[in-house]
């Protein structure tokens, strides 16, 4: 099964203090992660190279310098653009750590509108734009002391998060009501891209999509590829590729079997579409990946 949930609900960091900073590198740590939500803030920082991050259904090619914003539960994905690589830093925070209740005014006025996604900055900040420069220093405070945040600069880490939070807030303004729609239209999205991630080993259908969804088949399939960029069968077989692939790198089992387990009853058809898709025969990309890995 998929090692990597599309909701992820642990809390990053400790459970008393949630917040982390996680070092990234595409394609050589993974070619790709698909989407996925989960109910942190997160903050990417590219420091160098170029990829690909999507975000709802808005895809954005970011190079060196760029900086996303993804409010919590915002369905996004990573992934490599062209032969690019890219190296960027995540920053995930929970805003329990910023000391907010539901009765707090601060709540209400700055956490609530961005958490509900009421009110939302520009999420893709291109470097040099002013929000871009206004959260630089910040981010890379919290970059540079992200192994210090346990031990003595919890005020510090707490004192850029708020100046981003306050920032980002200034640079925010209302939703509008078709957002909204398209908000509501993802929720429903998340119930089938958590059913995929339990049965893509079996056949699921249009009509069971569909119906997963509350949709009509063909309005199902419109908005699928509106929300996505992808008609829902090449979202399925790009999703059980990116699993094969990473069995490939990480099991022993054999071509036949393992195209088998990721819901592909033809390996002929698995290798012609894992070659499209990552440029190599699948027993390549197994010996590629194992030489990364070795390689010291």
């Amino acid at each position: 099964m998929c090692n990597t949930p599309l909701h992820e609900t642990q809390i990053h960091g400790q459970l008393s203090f949630p917040y982390i900073v996680y070092k990234g590198n595409i394609p050589e740590f993974f070619s790709s992660y698909p989407l996925h939500w989960h109910d942190e803030m997160e903050i990417i920082y590219i420091c160098g190279g170029q990829g690909i991050i999507t975000i709802q259904s808005h895809q954005y090619i970011v190079k060196s310098d760029d900086i996303v914003i993804i409010p919590p539960q915002m369905v996004h994905s990573i992934e490599q653009y062209s032969k690019s690589k890219m190296e960027y830093f995540n920053i995930l925070f929970h805003f329990s750590l910023l000391n907010y209740s539901e009765n707090d005014t601060c709540y209400e006025k700055y956490f609530k509108p961005l958490y509900c996604h009421a009110k939302l900055p520009s999420l893709y900040l291109k470097s040099g734009t002013d929000l871009n420069c206004l959260l630089y220093p910040h981010i890379m405070y919290l970059i540079e002391n992200r192994k210090k945040s346990y031990t003595s600069d919890e005020l510090m880490i707490k004192s850029n998060l708020f100046a981003i939070m306050h920032y980002i807030n200034q640079y925010s303004s209302s939703t509008s009501s078709a957002e909204l729609s398209m908000k509501n239209n993802y929720d429903m999205l998340k119930n089938l891209l958590l059913h995929i991630q339990s049965n893509y080993d079996r056949v699921i259908t249009v009509k069971d999509a569909a119906a997963i969804c509350g949709f009509s088949s063909s309005h199902f399939m419109k908005l699928f590829k509106e929300l996505t960029g992808k008609s829902f069968s090449q979202y399925l077989i790009d999703y059980r590729l990116e699993i094969a692939a990473r069995q490939l790198g990480e099991t022993s089992y054999k071509i036949t079997d393992l195209a088998e387990n990721v819901g592909f009853h033809n390996v002929s058809y698995f290798s012609r579409a894992f070659h499209s898709k990552y440029g190599e025969t699948p027993s390549a990309y197994r010996k590629s990946t194992r030489h990364k890995a070795d390689a010291p």
